[in-house]
């Protein structure tokens, strides 16, 4: 298995006192968190999301707490600090339903796929450690152990950043695996660890999640975006431009807001991207990341970010954004035009 090379990182927003974890491919607690953090009562949840449903049931802190999983003083020594099958929960106890094996919701991912720390106190990291549970392992059955992981990369160190992105490189998964994250803090001696659930499906995918502006440390109300709805994701046709091609997909949709993402593909080698679009029911952008996002009325225009404009033949990358509907939220048609 080969190790992730490139990297980036990204600032927006005020830090706040409190954690973070990975957004993306998300966390079990972060993934139950964003899709019913506000719906946690639906009892539909135990039939569309069992793997949620019981971790609310056995403790709902454990979403809402799902930017404090840390533990202090571990000097790094993971292996020997966290038994097998404690390794999802950070050994932390009363995240223990994070270590149940079963059929938790999966994100989709190339063999080179990008992760996205989202952290409000803006840490840093001294590394981060990633890794791949095996080909033999079957996340559904059994708790996860070191023995079931392939070491895959290593990173350096990272400034103090709300946002930090790096890129993971990988070969010969198919499936459904765990992608098992150790993030070493700048901040005192704290380690975090999780576990996010993904299926291999090749080609190069970038995964990115939504931002969160604001996070509930106790249980209590969500101030977040609620997700009401578990509508299907809905994506807006590729369409091809001058050496590039861009496709939309809008994610969670609650009250009168959404999230999206688009997938920029160079057809031949660009130096950048731009893409347009025009919304067709009057939506707006409040929030965006990875590009730069400018809007005239309904016509929006991203072009690429400092880091993510260089693209091979074939390449791949990613910008998402939060905005604001009413009524239809119909996907738009979208241009791209390389330079």
């Amino acid at each position: 298995m080969l190790t992730a090379a490139t990297v980036s990182t990204l600032t927006w927003g005020t830090a706040a006192q409190a954690h973070g974890t990975i957004v993306g491919p998300p966390t079990r607690a972060y993934q139950c968190w964003s899709d019913w953090g506000a719906d946690h009562m639906n009892t539909a949840m135990q039939q569309q999301d069992p793997m949620c449903w019981q971790a609310f049931q056995a403790n709902t802190n454990t979403m809402w707490n799902w930017m404090s999983a840390l533990r202090d003083g571990l000097g790094g020594n993971f292996q020997g600090s966290t038994p097998d099958g404690k390794l999802c929960s950070n050994n932390i106890s009363s995240n223990d339903s994070l270590n149940r094996p079963g059929a938790w919701r999966t994100t989709s991912v190339g063999n080179n796929f990008s992760m996205h720390l989202y952290d409000q106190a803006s840490h840093g990291a001294d590394y981060f450690r990633v890794y791949v549970s095996k080909n033999s392992y079957d996340p559904t059955t059994r708790a996860l152990g070191w023995g079931d992981l392939d070491f895959i990369t290593q990173t350096g160190r990272y400034d103090r950043a709300t946002d930090i992105t790096f890129n993971v490189s990988t070969s010969g998964y198919t499936g459904r695996h765990i992608v098992f994250t150790i993030w070493q803090a700048s901040h005192q001696d704290q380690t975090y660890m999780w576990c996010s659930d993904v299926t291999f499906g090749g080609g190069s995918t970038t995964t990115t999640r939504a931002p969160v502006t604001s996070a509930p440390v106790t249980r209590g109300p969500v101030t977040s975006a609620p997700v009401t709805t578990r509508a299907p994701v809905t994506s807006g046709a590729p369409v091809t431009g001058s050496g590039c091609s861009a496709t939309y997909t809008k994610g969670s949709e609650w009250n009168s807001g959404f999230s999206a993402t688009v997938n920029v593909t160079a057809r031949s080698a660009i130096n950048g991207w731009t893409v347009r679009w025009t919304w067709p029911n009057g939506q707006t952008i409040t929030q965006a990341w990875s590009a730069t996002v400018t809007s005239s009325g309904s016509a929006v225009t991203a072009t690429n970010a400092s880091y993510n404009g260089r693209l091979g033949a074939g390449q791949s990358t990613s910008f998402g954004f939060n905005g604001t509907w009413s009524g239809t939220n119909t996907a738009p048609t979208l241009t791209c035009t390389a330079s």
